[in-house]
């Protein structure tokens, strides 16, 4: 998915850190998202829990944007036409609904609930995304992953793989990144990782194994739940700091959640627009090259290839800030 921002931020983040405010005794942080409207005319509301300014990521999941139910009737549905990425993946990952995915390298797939679409940008790719005609409701999750700086080069590729429900105590486990109580996912990542959808039955309370060394982030999709106590908002997401072996999470009549985790990162990252690089200038020369490969039209077949067959144009790039920012955390 592309951050159809008019006016980006540009953020430096320093992906070693906690926040520094805002925890409870236990460490546990509720982050409140922000409303962001997803281009068009009528303009489909996301509400974006990160990158924040207290918590830019979590592991290497550095942006999580959530939304629906949407009323494609009233909002149009989603329309995201061909734009670039670079230095990321993309993780697309549905409730309801139906999206057509279209990209650079010749995937074209459709993202349906239950189902990961995972896109490696590496180098640089171009990809599209619209509800099909048959959806009329939307509801869903799109998530990037900073690549580690060793990874960020890597051939730009498409998979799609699709998790097997596990009943773990009171929850269904979908895990479709990395490994969660012996279910382990097929999806290709570049750093140790966790994201998972749990389904919680009414009056569950489960005490899940983590991985000490794992941060870990928990949104509230649908339902009540509480996090070591602490109980989350709806769409808010609670931020869990390392060191623990054991989540302890609760819900009175049912939940439907995402836990996201990972190592930190431990790099400083730039992001801004679709891009992620180490530098400014990282950022503001794939920016450039996009603008003149793809938007210019002097050479289609470069970095960021072709998505084929699309009835439109690519989006052009905003104009860059002229002034940086301070490393967050």
């Amino acid at each position: 998915m592309s951050n159809l921002e008019r006016r980006p931020a540009e953020l430096v983040a320093d992906c070693t850190a906690a926040p520094s405010d805002g925890a409870g005794s236990d460490g546990v942080v509720l982050l409140e998202p922000r409303d962001v409207p997803l281009g068009g005319p009528r303009a489909m509301p996301v509400h974006r829990t990160l990158p924040q300014r207290s918590k830019s990521t979590i592991g290497g999941w550095c942006f999580l944007d959530h939304y629906g139910p949407d009323d494609v009737s009233v909002t149009g549905g989603m329309r995201v036409p061909p734009h670039p990425h670079t230095g990321l993946q993309t993780v697309s990952w549905l409730f309801q609904g139906e999206i057509e995915h279209r990209d650079s390298v010749g995937s074209h797939a459709l993202v349906r609930p239950g189902e990961l679409n995972l896109m490696t940008a590496g180098h640089g790719i171009s990809h599209s995304e619209d509800s099909t005609p048959e959806t009329t409701v939307l509801h869903g999750a799109q998530l990037w992953l900073a690549l580690p700086d060793a990874w960020r080069e890597q051939d730009p590729f498409f998979e799609r793989t699709v998790p097997v429900p596990t009943r773990i105590g009171p929850a269904v486990a979908r895990v479709f990144i990395g490994e969660l109580a012996g279910a382990s996912a097929q999806a290709t990542v570049f750093s140790p990782l966790l994201g998972a959808q749990l389904d919680l039955d009414a009056g569950a309370t489960i005490e899940l194994e983590v991985r000490a060394d794992f941060e870990h982030g928990i949104l509230l999709d649908l339902g009540d739940i509480t996090v070591e106590g602490i109980e989350v908002p709806h769409r808010h997401l609670a931020y869990v700091p390392p060191d623990r072996t054991v989540l302890r999470l609760s819900s009175v009549g049912g939940a439907r959640i995402l836990l996201l985790g990972g190592q930190p990162l431990g790099e400083q990252i730039v992001m801004w627009w679709n891009f992620i690089g180490r530098s400014h200038e990282d950022v503001a020369a794939s920016r450039d090259q996009w603008q003149h490969e793809v938007i210019d039209g002097t050479d289609p077949s470069g970095r960021f290839g072709t998505v084929a067959d699309y009835p439109g144009r690519p989006l052009p790039a905003p104009v860059m800030p002229t002034v940086r920012l301070k490393p967050r955390q």
